[in-house]
């Protein structure tokens, strides 16, 4: 698994491990000979305050936040695409606020456009790879109380995952693109 580490208090920052092509080829090599029914890659992060315009938002933040979120859970998909069978499915977690027909109401921009970059980026992929049998999916997993989502989030992660696993299991085995949320319903792009 890879997953964006926290620094050690004190430490010197370290890249998430999402986001280090050296550790996405070394998990290649380690995972080498292995056959998985399912790629599913979660990355997320926002800027800090969450809701700042985005021409006040510094570039080094917007960098961060695109790679993580966009840049980087493609090329694990990449990477690793080539260990899921004929018959699996490849996902990745985006969010609502990914979608550009659903926003009304602004807000989370920087997050937002990640998302709708992740989710644009996974549309190419699925283009480039059109004759393909494997299911591909981009979740939006709901409002979710996590560090990122709030306490004022609809949904627990104890309510959110396993329908986010139900639903991957119902899109299983559906050749082509899938923007579905955490109860199997078609997200507007």
């Amino acid at each position: 698994m890879i997953s964006p580490r926290k620094p050690a208090v004190g430490s010197k920052s370290r890249p998430s491990t999402i986001v280090a092509l050296d550790e996405i080829a070394a998990l290649h090599d380690r995972l080498h000979g292995r056959s998985f029914d399912l790629l599913f890659v979660n990355a997320g992060v926002t800027n800090n305050p969450k809701h700042q315009a985005i021409g006040e938002v510094a570039t080094e933040e917007f960098v961060r936040v695109m790679v993580t979120n966009a840049l980087s859970p493609m090329r694990v998909v990449e990477a690793l695409q080539d260990l899921v069978p004929a018959t699996g499915a490849i996902g990745v977690m985006s969010s609502g606020l990914g979608s550009v027909t659903d926003n009304a109401s602004g807000g989370w921009e920087v997050y937002r456009g990640s998302k709708a970059a992740l989710n644009t980026l996974m549309r190419s992929f699925a283009a480039r790879h059109a004759d393909d049998s494997r299911t591909f999916l981009i979740i939006a997993p709901g409002w979710v109380r996590t560090d990122m989502g709030g306490p004022q989030a609809v949904l627990s992660i104890e309510d959110s995952i396993p329908r986010v696993v139900d639903t991957i299991t119902a899109q299983s085995g559906k050749p082509g693109l899938r923007y579905v949320d955490y109860l199997g319903q078609t997200v507007r792009w």
